[in-house]
């Protein structure tokens, strides 16, 4: 079973200590509860990921574990098969032990585009909220945080996380936790707080908005990456029925409404650092995750439209500062 005591050891004698008061009974309820069908293969594949200590890791231009060098073919081999049952691999991609993880999404390119834009990370608390396998929690790390903190209900994600982490070898002060952002507590402790492909599909994204300013300490930051439309600040896309083929996105706003909800959620120093249309190259089927991929969700004939109708993917990255709560603001 999936273990969470050294997280806890680990902010016993920190600034989210009092998050030890309701985490273990919300982490117990769903260590116990928990039914998804799969989780118990995926916990025994763990159970065989004991590998020695890799010979060079790398997370700050990449995430590499391991020059393969300590494997023969027969163990790499092994160990491709062993990944391979974590299928579908949505974000990296990853290098483990000379095997590369290609993974549907490039979100290194992701990284790459907002990284000169943001604080430094180095010795920052860092929480990142929709975090998938926790890609982008590598790349924190890999910046110097000084430890980072995911949040993903999914766990397949989480299977996937402990299989790097396992790998990687040694205590990385990285966590992922199986919650959404509803089960935490206003913690007001983070440095740093990221929300990356999430807010499109939330039923309210200003409460998404108050939820991640409540986990940041005054004058921290947040980043924010969504999808988003053209238009002025009263256009907000909502779509019919389905968007891309997906049946939960809510809200798509234009840059300049997403800055005024963020202005109304008491964030100021809003900066739109990026805007970038979704490539076939950047989301695409590959032998990690070979199921549909963006090509299928865009209208054969234009891929500037969705097979709905509704404008193609782009997606803006805004950076913006926690300012003193307004008490007056209606939550």
């Amino acid at each position: 079973m999936i273990s969470f005591s050294s997280f806890y050891k680990q902010i016993a004698d920190s600034n989210l200590q009092h998050w030890l008061e309701t985490l273990p009974t919300i982490l117990g309820r769903w260590q116990r509860e928990h039914k998804h069908g799969n989780l118990p293969k995926w916990e025994k594949v763990l159970n065989k990921l004991h590998y020695p200590t890799p010979d060079f890791v790398d997370f700050s231009t990449s995430v590499t574990i391991g020059s393969g060098k300590q494997l023969t073919p027969g163990e790499q081999e092994k160990l491709k098969n062993l990944l391979g049952i974590f299928k579908p691999w949505r974000k990296g991609p990853y290098s483990v032990q000379g095997i590369d993880i290609d993974t549907e999404w490039r979100s290194d390119w992701k990284w790459e585009r907002l990284q000169a834009h943001i604080s430094p990370l180095k010795n920052r608390t860092v929480l990142d909220v929709g975090c998938g396998s926790g890609y982008h929690m590598w790349r924190m790390l890999g910046e110097g945080a000084k430890y980072v903190i995911g949040i993903d209900p999914s766990p397949l994600f989480l299977c996937q996380f402990e299989a790097i982490k396992s790998i990687a070898g040694q205590q990385h002060p990285i966590h992922l936790l199986p919650l959404g952002i509803e089960e935490l507590p206003p913690l007001d402790a983070f440095d740093t707080v990221f929300s990356m492909g999430v807010l499109y599909h939330r039923r309210s994204p200003i409460d998404h908005l108050i939820q991640l300013r409540d986990q940041l300490r005054t004058g921290g930051e947040l980043v924010l990456e969504t999808l988003v439309i053209d238009g002025d600040e009263n256009t907000v896309l909502v779509p019919d029925d389905r968007y891309g083929k997906m049946n939960n996105v809510w809200f798509l706003p234009s840059v300049a409404a997403l800055m005024l909800w963020l202005r109304k959620s008491d964030f100021i120093d809003i900066k739109c650092v990026n805007i970038d249309v979704t490539s076939l190259a950047e989301q695409r089927s590959t032998e990690w995750m070979p199921n549909e991929s963006l090509v299928d969700y865009l209208d054969p004939n234009d891929i500037n439209l969705t097979v709905e109708g509704y404008p193609a993917p782009k997606r803006a990255t805004i950076v913006a500062t926690k300012n003193q709560p307004n008490k007056d603001l209606v939550e």
